[in-house]
């Protein structure tokens, strides 16, 4: 917020979306893959690094996309720089499996499985969202991931020097087809937040929320908001059930937003 290097954020974003100025990542849960997993499950699973899921993987059916599967809500989880042609369990190119949590789930890969057909069909390349958007084929609920270098982290293989600038390019390049689209339109939400402070801090990060649903016009609150709150609110947009780990204690986002659910 604020970042010359943002502009598509800062002065088109901004000022139509509702945002959080306070919102965190869990205490002290670092690096990447912790968080993201948190965004799933509502827990780390005491995971505190970015291994692979061979590594790392979980047996547990406790976590947001096994949950929708049960209530028959469609979900895809769309990474860039992914050919669609396995279930992506390790790096190629600029992907990295720590920041798609749903590949890190026994239920979803088939234990590791690289041709599981259940994680094909809801892993799939960025490429592919903007046609299904425009086809009105896109699934209910949709986690969509930048490139390593398109994340604003930045990567060794990327240019450092304006990874802020190269994120907010990549945002005005693929928010546009969510906005436009009949999903968005006809009542969808569109969250927009990071995984982690930076340095090993814990925040605050970003937390847009854009909706037909939502407060916008640059509404903010300063509501002490994690990881977990977004999960709840997604849970709860959905009615799915139990509430996930941390979640369960945490405040939603209802605040950001004129009807709710």
């Amino acid at each position: 917020k604020g970042s010359d290097e943002a502009p598509y954020l800062n002065n088109v974003l901004l000022p139509i979306a509702a945002h959080a100025e306070e919102y965190y990542n869990p205490s002290g849960v670092h690096p990447s893959e912790p968080n993201y997993l948190w965004l799933e499950a509502g827990t780390d699973f005491g995971i505190t690094d970015d291994a692979n899921p061979d590594a790392n993987h979980q047996s547990t059916s406790m976590h947001l996309v096994t949950l929708l599967d049960q209530m028959g809500i469609s979900w895809k989880s769309y990474q860039e720089d992914i050919s669609g042609a396995d279930c992506p369990l390790t790096a190629t190119g600029l992907y990295a499996p720590k920041h798609n949590p749903m590949v890190y789930f026994d239920d979803v890969t088939d234990t590791n499985n690289p041709k599981s057909p259940d994680c094909m069909a809801h892993v799939r390349p960025l490429s592919e969202m903007s046609p299904d958007l425009q086809n009105n084929t896109v699934a209910h609920y949709n986690f969509i991931v930048p490139n390593l270098c398109n994340d604003m982290h930045g990567d060794i293989r990327c240019l450092l020097s304006n990874r802020i600038q190269i994120g907010d390019d990549w945002l005005a390049n693929n928010v546009p087809y969510i906005l436009n689209s009949p999903a968005y339109t006809n009542g969808g939400v569109l969250f927009i937040t990071w995984d982690e402070g930076s340095e090993d801090s814990d925040g605050p990060i970003g937390l847009l929320v854009l909706s037909p649903k939502a407060k916008g016009g640059g509404y903010s609150n300063t509501i002490h908001y994690t990881h977990s709150s977004l999960l709840r609110t997604i849970q709860e947009i959905f009615g799915v059930t139990p509430l996930l780990g941390d979640a369960a204690q945490a405040t939603d986002l209802s605040d950001l937003f004129v009807t709710f659910p």
